[in-house]
């Protein structure tokens, strides 16, 4: 599309309409709806936590920009590290309501590790006069909104119960985000609303992953935590985004043995984090 705010929209929008289809047809996940609200209501949950489908919103906008840039695999990368990072932090603070986790030099480590495969990832590119440090920044910082946005969904999900009705607010909430981003675009610069009808029809399915993936994560960070679930899940992220840019890259993707041993180290992070239930307790 051309526009990194249209494109966040398009996937947005279109998720939403997929939960509503879901939310329509079946009984429990309207139910697990009213009950987040019911838990506002006697304060049990706070109101500011609702607002996980902005942090969602503005990483699917971000993403949207720096992918044509630095390519679907660097991208991944980058995110995991900022979330990696900022798990760390989540999971101590106890954000997700249900409890914190101490720091250990395993969790640090994993971490860290993370971090190191981004630099290595990108080690080829930093002389190339097309790459952009500012992508890569802002694919860490998208990341890091990501965790965070895993943390209160973990929250949410906890008075709703049903995955697919945190996945709703969260595109309730980020849609209509977008849409207010963009109107204020259209009226204060020089930006017009294209014309969303122009694009392929396979680009308006991106929503519905997101649904999935957000119903799932949303159910699943309550039992691993968020710095174990981001780690667990970078096995499908990453092999997922390699195998896009071999065979579908956007312009200028550059897959190099860097990227490769970047990939293969961060698994080494998944190593050093992994802990089985036995240990854990």
């Amino acid at each position: 599309m051309g526009d990194s705010l249209e494109a966040a929209l398009v996937s947005f929008g279109s998720g939403l309409i997929f939960v509503s289809l879901i939310s329509a047809f079946k009984k429990d996940v309207r139910a697990g709806f009213t009950d987040i609200f019911k838990a506002v209501k006697d304060k049990s949950l706070s109101s500011w936590r609702l607002g996980a489908g902005v942090l969602g919103a503005s990483f699917v906008a971000m993403q949207t920009h720096v992918v044509p840039i630095a390519g679907v695999a660097l991208f991944t990368v980058a995110s995991l590290a900022g979330q990696a990072a900022i798990s760390l932090w989540v999971d101590h603070t106890g954000l997700m309501g249900s409890g914190k986790n101490l720091v250990t030099i395993r969790r640090v480590l994993a971490a860290i590790i993370t971090v190191l495969a981004v630099i290595i990832s990108a080690w080829d590119r930093f002389s190339m006069s097309d790459f952009s440090i500012l992508a890569i920044l802002l694919a860490i910082f998208a990341g890091g909104l990501v965790g965070v946005q895993r943390a209160l969904n973990g929250q949410i999900n906890s008075y709703s119960k049903r995955s697919f009705a945190t996945s709703q607010l969260n595109f309730i909430t980020g849609t209509s985000f977008l849409l207010l981003l963009l109107i204020l675009r259209s009226l204060f610069t020089d930006h017009s609303i294209m014309n969303f009808t122009t694009g392929p029809w396979w680009m308006f399915i991106g929503g519905s992953i997101g649904v999935i993936y957000i119903a799932f994560s949303a159910a699943a960070v309550q039992q691993l935590g968020v710095l174990d679930f981001t780690i667990f899940s970078v096995g499908g992220m990453l092999l997922g985004s390699l195998l896009i840019d071999f065979v579908a890259p956007t312009a200028g993707t550059v897959i190099s043995w860097y990227l490769i041993a970047g990939i293969l180290i961060t698994y080494l992070g998944v190593i050093a984090n992994g802990q089985t239930r036995r240990s854990r307790r």
